[in-house]
């Protein structure tokens, strides 16, 4: 990590001017490279270039109030230098916290979308284009997050976000209608590990959200639409599992031919064989179905993954053999894809 700066980082005064003004805080990067060699198989062959490479720089900056609440914000860019997204975070003490996010997937139930454990990545986040349809509620929009203190064991989160579906935009600026019918969305999620003071339950950890997106056609035939997830993970010494199981209503009542639901199921197991190296087995199921359930059977994607990762100080290396059947809920041979991906990902 490199310190680039001291820098007065004030954004906040104007709202918290009442609390006190914010002193000098640090400005710090991080970054690393992953380069990949992709070899496709089955009806997904090798085309063109496999070789890879993506790079990520991570801008961080913090400070402290007068009155001891800390805040954070961050800065994510992507490829050639491209804007990501960023959120500021206001940590309040014995208040909780409070996150303003311009889509970086960590808000509300985005976050919940596939906890299984896993020694590398998700089982579809491997280049195959699964097509796979995921809770996402207000993650991946501009939204205001509130984050409890933990009591018990017990964590809840609340987010809004106002218009979904609605871009980025600068200070003192609007978006203007993101257009269609969507409205607000709101997020709802609870965190509990349940250890009753018992050193066996201490990696256990049950988590339920829910999410709302307000139409505002709902006479054209378009309800509000839901998104629910709930599950279980449980780390026993250097084994963890996991299962869960979510659901989407897409709130399409037009045509017997328009997508009504999406039923998912996952699960996943990890291994860590020493401090360095781990292996995994993960597996996500998605059953999708119609307005009219006579329209056409409703499809079922299936997607698995086997990896290792072994890490030597700031450099990893990464191996995953994955296999998904139905992508994109297409029951055409070549929608059957396999793939083998070797990662080599330098951090600094």
């Amino acid at each position: 990590m490199n310190k680039l700066t001291k820098v007065g980082l004030s954004a906040l005064c104007g709202s918290l001017a009442a609390v006190s003004a914010a002193n000098a805080g640090d400005m710090t990067v991080t970054g690393g490279v992953d380069m990949s060699w992709y070899s496709a198989g089955g009806n997904s062959s090798t085309t063109g270039n496999p070789i890879g490479m993506g790079s990520n720089l991570t801008f961080k900056g913090n400070g402290e109030l007068g009155n001891g609440w800390t805040f954070d914000y961050t800065v994510a860019m992507l490829n050639n230098d491209a804007y990501s997204n960023s959120n500021v975070t206001v940590t309040m003490g014995s208040f909780g916290k409070l996150d303003l996010n311009q889509g970086n997937s960590a808000n509300g139930i985005d976050a919940m979308d596939d906890k299984m454990p896993t020694a590398w990545e998700e089982p579809w986040g491997m280049g195959l284009g699964t097509g796979i349809q995921l809770v996402s509620g207000v993650g991946p929009n501009s939204n205001v997050q509130y984050t409890t203190p933990t009591v018990f064991g017990i964590t809840l989160v609340g987010a809004v976000a106002p218009d979904m579906g609605s871009a980025d935009v600068a200070d003192n600026g609007h978006s203007g209608s993101a257009g269609g019918s969507s409205m607000s969305g709101y997020d709802a999620t609870i965190n509990v590990n349940p250890n009753l003071g018992t050193e066996i339950l201490s990696g256990l950890n049950l988590f339920v959200g829910g999410h709302i997106t307000e139409n505002t056609n709902e006479t054209s035939g378009l309800d509000d639409a839901y998104q629910a997830v709930g599950g279980i993970t449980l780390d026993l010494g250097p084994v963890s599992l996991g299962f869960a199981n979510s659901g989407i209503a897409t709130g399409n009542q037009v045509t017997g031919s328009d997508v009504s639901w999406y039923k998912n199921h996952m699960y996943g197991v990890s291994f860590n064989v020493n401090d360095d190296l781990s292996v995994s087995y993960g597996s996500h199921t998605s059953r999708q179905g119609f307005v009219n359930p006579r329209h056409n059977q409703s499809v079922e994607l299936e997607v698995e993954s086997y990896q290792i990762a072994y890490t030597m100080g700031g450099a990893s290396l990464r191996y995953a053999k994955s296999d998904v059947d139905n992508a994109a809920y297409q029951t055409a041979a070549n929608y059957d894809k396999d793939a083998e991906v070797i990662s080599v990902s330098l951090a600094f």
